[in-house]
């Protein structure tokens, strides 16, 4: 067994000592969220690429016990400008407030946010397309945030 291999499994049958269990394992805090928190209905692409990331990551819900609900803000702001004072690079910020009820009463709720970045160097089709792509990667950031916070405080 290679020195690698040893460190794993010690690690392995310390977490297991300690009580660790995975929050997706079996038993698991997270798995009576899959399948059972709906997402308010997204009103615009970035509320569709924030919901469909969630979903991706916890089910489509099948019954809804779970309402998240979430306000998303974003901005941008040119961080890249040449000696002409053209704006060649680009970061958009975001957050999202988000709020976890079942039966109309908070069971958790937060703040999350991140940013990624943008060439706005091409064609003014690129810079649209890279300024969309940047948007949905912030989207899928900011959803895992509000998944991994969902399961940490997992009712």
């Amino acid at each position: 067994m290679s020195l690698s291999s040893r460190r794993s499994v010690l690690v392995l049958l310390a977490l297991a000592g300690c009580g660790f269990t995975p929050a997706l394992g079996t038993g698991g805090a997270a798995q009576k969220l899959m399948g059972t928190v709906r997402a308010e209905d997204p009103k615009d692409q970035l509320d569709y690429d924030l919901v469909g990331r969630i979903e991706e990551r916890l089910g489509r819900p099948q019954v809804a016990v779970y309402d998240l609900r979430y306000a998303i803000t974003t901005a941008t702001e040119g961080v890249a400008i040449t000696g002409e004072g053209a704006i060649t690079r680009y970061n958009l910020t975001g957050a999202v407030d988000w709020t976890l009820e079942r039966d109309g009463v908070r069971v958790a709720g937060g703040r999350v946010d991140s940013f990624t970045s943008y060439s706005a160097t091409g064609s003014t089709v690129a810079g649209l397309t890279a300024k969309e792509d940047a948007a949905r990667r912030l989207m899928v950031i900011l959803a895992d945030q509000i998944v991994a916070r969902l399961m940490v405080a997992a009712p």
